[in-house]
C-alpha cells in the first residue's frame, strides 16, 4: 500500500492498480508456456486452444468497448454581452463513462472474498465451519453469486464517491449552463444521477460476468487463471487509463501558448 501511494504521488496513474498490472503481466509468459505444453502433451486439443484464444480476444474487445463507452449529455451555455464583446453561446456535453469506477470494484471484491477462506483456515478441525467454507471456495455457485453482487455494489459505491452530480449541477448553474429541457439546479442533479445510475448498472453487471468467467474456464477447460476475464480486465483497464493520463501530460507539456512568435514549449519528456 505504501509503495502504491508513492507511485500515485510521483508517477502517472493509480499506484495499486499499476502494481497489480505488473504482477499479472509478469506471470503471463509462464501461462502461455503452460498452455503450449498442455497442447503438445495432448491434454488439450488444438481446436479447444484456438477457441480459448478467440474467446480471450473477444473478451479484450468487449472490455475496451465498455471501458471507453460514454453517455454524452448535451449542455448549452447562453451568450453573454460584456461591453462590445459576446461571450459564450456554445454547445458542449458531459461525458458520463459506463465504467466510472474502473477496476477498483474488482480489486475490492477480490480482497473481500479472500477473507472467509483466510478466517476458516484458523479452524481446520471444526467440521461445520469447513462445510461453510466449501460454499465460499472459488468456483462454487455461492462464491460466484456473492462475488458478482459485491462487484456491482462497489461499482455504484465508488462511482458515488468520485462523481458528485450536485457539485456538477451547481457549477453549471453558476456559469449559466443548462441541459435542454431540464431546469438548472436540483432537477439537473437528479437527471444526471438518474442517467449515471442507468448506465452504471449494465456496466457493473458486465464486469461481474467477466470476473466470474475465469472460474468457469478453470473448471470446464482447465485454463490457466491468467487467461481469465479478471486478469484481462485489470490489464486492459489499467493500460487504457495510464495511456490516457500520459497523453494528457504530453498535451500539457507541449502546449504552444497564444503568441505567434517565440512560442514557449514544455520541456521534452
Amino acid at each position: 500500500m505504501w509503495l502504491g501511494e508513492q507511485i500515485t504521488e510521483r508517477g502517472i496513474g493509480n499506484g495499486i492498480s499499476l502494481i497489480i498490472f505488473i504482477w499479472i503481466v509478469a506471470r503471463f509468459p509462464q501461462s502461455v508456456f503452460d498452455e503450449i505444453r498442455e497442447v503438445m502433451a495432448g491434454r488439450r486439443g488444438i481446436f479447444t486452444e484456438l477457441f480459448i484464444v478467440a474467446l480471450m480476444l473477444a473478451v479484450i474487445a468487449d472490455i475496451v468497448l465498455v471501458t471507453r463507452a460514454q453517455r454524452r449529455i448535451p449542455v448549452q451555455y447562453p451568450k453573454r454581452v460584456v461591453g462590445r464583446k459576446v461571450y459564450g453561446g456554445q454547445a458542449t456535453h458531459i461525458p458520463l463513462s459506463v465504467n466510472t469506477a474502473g477496476v477498483i470494484p474488482i480489486i475490492f471484491a477480490q480482497s473481500i472474498m479472500f477473507a472467509p477462506q483466510t478466517l476458516l483456515s484458523f479452524f481446520p478441525n471444526v467440521e461445520w465451519l469447513q462445510e461453510i467454507g466449501r460454499y465460499f471456495a472459488p468456483g462454487a455457485v455461492v462464491y460466484s453469486v456473492v462475488y458478482g453482487l459485491i462487484i456491482v455494489f462497489f461499482a455504484f459505491f465508488y462511482t458515488a464517491i468520485v462523481f458528485n452530480p450536485v457539485d456538477l449541477a451547481d457549477n453549471m448553474k453558476k456559469y449559466g449552463g443548462y441541459i435542454p429541457g431540464i431546469r438548472p439546479g436540483k432537477r439537473t442533479a437528479d437527471y444526471i444521477d438518474k442517467v449515471l445510475t442507468r448506465i452504471t448498472l449494465p456496466g457493473a453487471i458486465f464486469f461481474a460476468v467477466i470476473a466470474i468467467l475465469p472460474y468457469i474456464l478453470i473448471q470446464r477447460a482447465n485454463v490457466q487463471y491468467y487467461f481469465g476475464g479478471t486478469g484481462l480486465l485489470i490489464v486492459v483497464g489499467v493500460a487504457l487509463d495510464t495511456l490516457q493520463q500520459v497523453e494528457s501530460h504530453l498535451l500539457m507539456r507541449h502546449y504552444d501558448g497564444f503568441m505567434k512568435r517565440g512560442r514557449i514549449r514544455g520541456r521534452s519528456m
